[in-house]
């Protein structure tokens, strides 16, 4: 079994050494390349170059930003193209919340996952997942477990904004970002509303998460569920917020962390599950994340689910 194995060197917890272990233990098992990733975009290219030279498996070593950025380069191919006929997904957890190898059922500790990795690659098991779109302003771009408008996109742009000085994206740096931030963030004009074949409309959205499994994202070890019926075999679910007051925010917060299988109730809520496509249009641009990755601000989003999209070795 041919494997390109994309390694980022600057994942958040794994160091040289422990990247050293896993690539031998992966190359005991697999006719195994490795690479570096060194820029943006770097491993979406390396993941084209691996579709294009017939490698039958794309191993990540790194965070979730790695993983979208290589499931957009598996599936940067020709129309029609099956799950089948790309190079299986293999992932091996390396960043600071690790949400979709969790979703997976993978443990968070590289060396336990690769561990169960290595199971599935000697026994060849592989699950069939869906994914998420998201297209605006003449662009597209694949998720793996979720996008978001307004709030959790700005609180994400302010993190990557301390990233850049040299800080790490810890949990406790997530939830001080996202306190500061709620003081400050205008709570009285809503921007978004929803559309969309056979949905509801819905207007005065000031916050919205789109999943395509659950949890959504962690806090430390403590899954947060705003959809908690999401699924990788499911199209997609939306939670949006039409408050964002301390009447609204405190009983969601309490819902919603912790492993849950029931709906958040609450009168300001909107909420999908299993749909094929829905729209998000904002009077103002608002800001926008997928899998945890800012990618500026927009108007218009439209989401879609892609069922059975990519083969992943878990």
């Amino acid at each position: 079994m041919r494997a390109m194995l994309l390694v980022n060197p600057k994942a958040t917890t794994t160091n040289h050494r422990t990247r050293d272990v896993l690539i031998r233990a992966l190359g005991a098992t697999m006719d195994l390349t490795v690479e570096e990733t060194g820029y943006r975009g770097h491993a979406a290219h390396l993941a084209r170059t691996a579709h294009a030279d017939g490698f039958d498996v794309v191993a990540v070593l790194g965070g979730d930003g790695t993983i979208n950025e290589t499931v957009n380069g598996l599936l940067e191919a020709e129309d029609g193209e099956v799950a089948a006929e790309r190079p299986a997904l293999l992932v091996i957890p390396g960043g600071s919340a690790n949400v979709f190898a969790r979703a997976l059922g993978l443990p968070n500790d590289p060396v336990e996952a690769t561990g169960l990795v290595l199971e599935a690659v000697g026994a060849d098991r592989r699950r069939t997942v869906g994914l998420g779109q998201a297209v605006w302003d003449g662009q597209s771009r694949y998720f793996t477990f979720c996008s978001g408008l307004g709030y959790d996109a700005e609180v994400i742009r302010a993190v990557e904004g301390l990233r850049g000085t040299g800080r790490r994206a810890t949990p406790t740096r997530y939830v001080n970002t996202a306190l500061r931030h709620y003081l400050s963030t205008d709570k009285r004009h809503a921007a978004m509303r929803l559309t969309g074949p056979g949905v509801p409309p819905a207007s005065g959205i000031f916050m919205a998460v789109v999943s395509n499994t659950s949890p959504w994202t962690y806090v430390g070890p403590r899954p947060v569920c705003p959809t908690p019926w999401a699924s990788f075999e499911t199209g997609l679910d939306l939670l949006g917020l039409q408050r964002l007051g301390l009447p609204t925010m405190v009983p969601l917060l309490n819902q919603i962390i912790g492993a849950r299988d029931t709906l958040p109730t609450g009168r300001h809520l909107v909420q999908l599950h299993d749909e094929k496509e829905f729209t998000l249009t904002a009077e103002r641009p608002v800001a926008f994340q997928l899998d945890g990755d800012y990618l500026g601000e927009v108007e218009t989003v439209t989401f879609r689910s892609i069922p059975n999209a990519l083969q992943v070795m878990a």
